[in-house]
């Protein structure tokens, strides 16, 4: 085995005859620059909305609309670099095509395996949202599911283990058994998934209509939680504005992050969009703009109306209503979260086996994972499995664990797609002139030879003015050092080590700000999940090497 083999590269020209420009790939083109703007909303607004953002004020306040201004520049600069690549590489893949491009085979394989992991479990979130609204829904209307077929196995088995009253351990103590083995499982979780997929498996155009009704009902509703929540607000709420200080505010991440992480999923429908060198990054970039508006303002009207610690539930918009007594608002969040979280499974569900499919193109992945369905002209067989992946564990895993999971993979495809755009050679004058005259996009390139090196100078000497302990804390090589500093250790040599080569190798801003603030946003995760994405990333380097490397077509070739 060849060590340059690892790091062989896809040229953009062999890409584009594969699918997209070149040679038609069998999928439907059908979107427009409104279809997947509405797709990014749809997979935005979702889970971040209707559940997440419970536990990302209840541990950083008020002050979590820094968070979610951090996460969405973070995920600006970076949809910009999507944006760029959208352009230049107008096919499905998302980040692993991008990675094939820029960093070669290897990178590539582990970014692929990292974004399946995103969206799979991403779905497992979101299915286990849905099922909690749902029930509620059912509820109102006086029908009512045995609690063990709406909670999942863990989290009942936990609830008995530490005698917590309520859902869990009603669950345990009232499931029927077989065989010694209690039957507990969340039964809509596990019907939404199946529905999902046959919807996802019958077509793009079908799902494109469904996502922008969808996408229409949750934003008026939303608009109304805002418009009726801010007539709640009282101002004595939003003190102390950081109860916990930043450390709380980071301490979000994961659930504010899962949030922004939909607009991903728009790069893997290139094949089906009418124009994708044009309307892919717009639909992008406005998706990602609208509900960073629309987060920060509902994050301020849900800490304004009752005080942070109570929102640290899995249905706070339900929660804050039912605090403040408006019994008829109840109805409607149930109804707006079904919708939400239905449209962001249907998009994490279409973005997946365009995944699949394409590694399986690449022969990293079986053949039977590119075949196109003759009549639905949709990945037939990938989509299937993906069905499988996401209602599987269902069955057996519970919300906080995928929530973590999610974030880390999304932040580390991130980070290879800022810094792949890093590594595209130049483009001629022939091709920027293409590509202006075509209302393609290109990222604005501005020199960070001398910028980027004065930014790091002058958040260095920022923190260490207003926070004259960090340094010292931060290089403390205390027990604990692996576990709490180790990443903050990491970044900051890491900053130093990007300035220098901005100064050396006049690199571009925009996708070094990406990468920069990707990388810091991964300090904020827990040891845990580093250990559960390094086992992950093991077991796909695995099957890559028993089967990816020697099928691969530029091994072939």
């Amino acid at each position: 085995m060849s060590l340059s083999n690892l790091f062989r590269k896809k040229s953009t020209s062999a890409i584009l005859k594969e699918g997209g420009d070149g040679e038609h790939s069998g999928l439907n083109k059908v979107l427009t620059v409104k279809d997947l703007t509405f797709f990014g909303i749809a997979a935005i607004i979702g889970g971040g909305t209707f559940s997440a953002i419970g536990n990302a004020c209840f541990s950083g306040g008020p002050g979590v609309v820094f968070l979610y201004i951090i996460c969405a520049v973070a995920c600006g600069f970076t949809a910009m670099c999507y944006a760029e690549f959208a352009s230049r590489v107008p096919v499905s893949g998302s980040a692993y095509t991008y990675a094939y491009v820029s960093f070669g085979e290897l990178f590539a394989w582990i970014i692929g395996w990292a974004l399946l992991m995103e969206y799979s479990i991403g779905n497992i979130y979101i299915a286990f949202s849905w099922s909690g609204y749902f029930t509620n829904l059912l509820e109102t209307f006086h029908l009512h599911i045995p609690e063990w077929l709406t909670i999942n196995y863990k989290s009942a088995q936990d609830a008995f283990v530490s005698n917590k009253v309520g859902e869990g351990l009603t669950a345990w103590n009232s499931a029927p058994t077989l065989g010694g083995l209690k039957i507990i499982f969340d039964l809509p979780a596990v019907m939404i998934n199946v529905l999902i997929t046959y919807l996802v498996y019958k077509g793009t155009k079908e799902s494109k209509n469904i996502s922008n009704f969808m996408v229409y009902i949750k934003l008026a509703i939303i608009i109304l939680v805002i418009i009726v929540g801010a007539m709640y607000v009282d101002i004595d709420n939003w003190t102390p504005f950081m109860p916990n200080g930043f450390g709380g505010v980071m301490a979000g991440v994961s659930a504010v992050f899962f949030a922004y992480i939909g607009f991903d999923a728009v790069s893997t429908l290139a094949e089906e969009s009418k124009n994708p060198q044009r309307d892919l990054p717009r639909g992008m970039i406005y998706s990602l703009v609208i509900c960073t508006v629309i987060y920060i303002v509902l994050a301020l009207v849900l800490t304004g109306m009752v005080k942070y610690d109570l929102l640290g539930v899995s249905d706070p918009l339900a929660e804050i209503f039912a605090l403040k007594g408006v019994k008829w608002m109840l109805f409607i969040v149930s109804i707006a979260a079904v919708v939400a979280m239905t449209s962001v499974m249907l998009v994490f569900q279409m973005g997946q086996p365009r995944i699949w499919m394409t590694m399986s193109r690449d022969g990293l992945m079986p053949k039977k994972f590119a075949e196109i369905h003759p009549k639905h002209k949709t990945p037939g067989f990938a989509t299937i499995v993906t069905g499988l992946v996401v209602g599987i564990p269902i069955f057996f895993t519970d919300e906080n664990f995928v929530l973590d999971f999610t974030s880390i993979g999304t932040l580390f495809a991130f980070v290879l797609v800022c810094g792949g755009v890093l590594m595209l050679s130049p483009q001629s004058e022939a091709e920027l002139a293409e590509r202006a005259t075509k209302g393609k996009f290109r990222i604005p390139y501005i020199n960070s030879k001398y910028i980027f090196p004065l930014i790091c100078l002058g958040a260095f000497g920022a923190v260490q003015y207003f926070l004259p302990t960090f340094f010292p804390n931060t290089f403390s090589y205390s027990d604990n050092f692996f576990a709490e500093n180790a990443p903050m250790v990491v970044f900051i040599i890491l900053c130093i080590v990007m300035a220098i080569l901005a100064y050396l190798k006049n690199l571009s801003l925009i996708p070094l700000l990406g990468l920069i603030s990707c990388c810091y946003l991964l300090t904020g995760m827990a040891v845990s999940n580093w250990q559960w994405f390094g086992i992950w990333l093991v077991i796909g380097l695995f099957f890559y090497f028993i089967y990816g490397y020697k099928n691969s077509k530029l091994n072939k070739n």
